[in-house]
C-alpha cells in the first residue's frame, strides 16, 4: 500500500501523523509495560489507595474506572459509538455493563482494529449483532446521519488533528436527544500559548504523537456544531497523581512520562470530561 492509499474510510495514510501511525501500528503501544494487559489510558484513580506501591491490577482497575467515569454520563440505552476505540476493551465494557443495545468501535488504525477483534473474540462470537469494530477517522465517521444515541471517546482526542471536524461529525451521527462524552488531556483555559512549554517537557508533544489542543477549542467546536449543554469538568486530580505514582514503580526505560504530573501542577495541561447533547426535535 502506498502512502496515498486509504487506510480507513477514505482517509489517506499520509493524513495520519507519522508518530501516531507508528505508535499504534508496528510499535504497538498496548505491549509496553505501562499499558500491557489492560486499556490504553492514564486511568481514573479514585478509590485506588495511593499510600502503597501500585500493581498492574491497580492500573487496569483505574483504566476501567476512567471508562466508567465517562459512560456514567451517557443514557445507557440504544446504540453507542466509540471514536478511537483502540483495543476495544472500553467498547466491550460499555456493552456489558451499561445497557446499550449495541456498541460500535471506530479506529483509524487497521492494526488496532485487528487487535480489538482478537481481544474481544469471545464477545464478538456471542453477540455479533451487538458489537462491531469498523475503520474510520474522527473527522470522517463512516455512518449515516442520526445513527447513534450516544457517542464517547476516551483518551483519543489528543491525537485528532481537527477538533472542529470531529465535533461536526459527532453532531451529525447523533440522533436528536443523543449525548456525547469525551475525555482526554487539553491545555486549560488561559493556557493557549503553552504548547512550546509542553513540548519541552513531554516527548509525546514534541514528536507529534499528541496535539496541544486548548480545551476551549473543543468546547467551542461542539457548540458551533449545534450541540447543546456543552460542559467540561476537570478530573486531573483523579488522573495525574495516581498515574505518576504507578509510573514511579513501573521501571520505565525513559523518564519523560513522569513530567505529566509536573505539567499539570504548573497549569500547562489538565484532564477533562466534556459532555454535550444534540437538541431534540421540536
Amino acid at each position: 500500500m502506498t502512502s496515498d492509499q486509504s487506510t480507513a474510510a477514505g482517509v489517506p495514510e499520509s493524513e495520519i501523523a507519522p508518530r501516531v501511525r507508528a505508535v499504534y501500528g508496528p510499535e504497538d503501544l498496548s505491549s509496553v509495560p505501562a499499558f500491557a494487559g489492560g486499556f490504553i489510558n492514564f486511568g481514573y484513580w479514585e478509590g485506588v489507595p495511593l499510600d502503597r506501591p501500585l500493581t498492574d491490577e491497580d492500573r487496569v482497575r483505574s483504566e476501567r474506572g476512567l471508562y466508567r467515569r465517562v459512560l456514567r454520563t451517557l443514557p445507557g440505552r440504544g446504540s453507542a459509538v466509540e471514536v478511537g476505540c483502540g483495543l476495544g476493551l472500553g467498547s466491550a465494557l460499555a456493552l456489558e455493563e451499561f445497557g446499550f443495545g449495541s456498541v460500535t468501535g471506530v479506529d483509524i488504525h487497521p492494526e488496532q482494529l485487528e487487535r480489538a477483534r482478537r481481544a474481544n473474540r469471545s464477545l464478538l462470537e456471542r453477540s455479533p449483532e451487538r458489537l462491531r469494530f469498523v475503520p474510520g477517522a474522527a473527522s470522517r465517521l463512516p455512518f449515516p446521519d442520526g445513527e447513534f444515541d450516544a457517542l464517547f471517546s476516551v483518551e483519543a482526542a489528543q491525537h485528532f488533528p481537527d477538533l472542529a471536524a470531529f465535533a461536526r461529525e459527532s453532531a451529525r451521527v447523533l440522533r436528536p436527544g443523543g449525548r456525547l462524552a469525551v475525555t482526554s488531556f487539553f491545555l486549560p483555559e488561559g493556557g493557549e500559548g503553552r504548547a512550546e512549554a509542553l513540548a519541552e517537557r513531554l516527548e509525546s508533544f514534541a514528536d507529534g504523537l499528541d496535539v496541544a489542543h486548548p480545551l476551549g477549542t473543543l468546547v467551542s467546536a461542539l457548540a458551533e456544531a449545534g450541540l447543546a449543554e456543552v460542559s467540561a469538568e476537570s478530573i486531573g486530580a483523579q488522573v495525574w497523581p495516581g498515574y505518576d505514582h504507578f509510573l514511579a514503580g513501573a521501571g520505565l526505560p525513559v523518564a519523560w512520562p513522569r513530567n505529566f504530573l509536573g505539567a499539570y501542577r504548573d497549569g500547562l495541561l489538565d484532564y477533562y470530561v466534556v459532555t454535550a447533547r444534540r437538541p431534540a426535535l421540536c
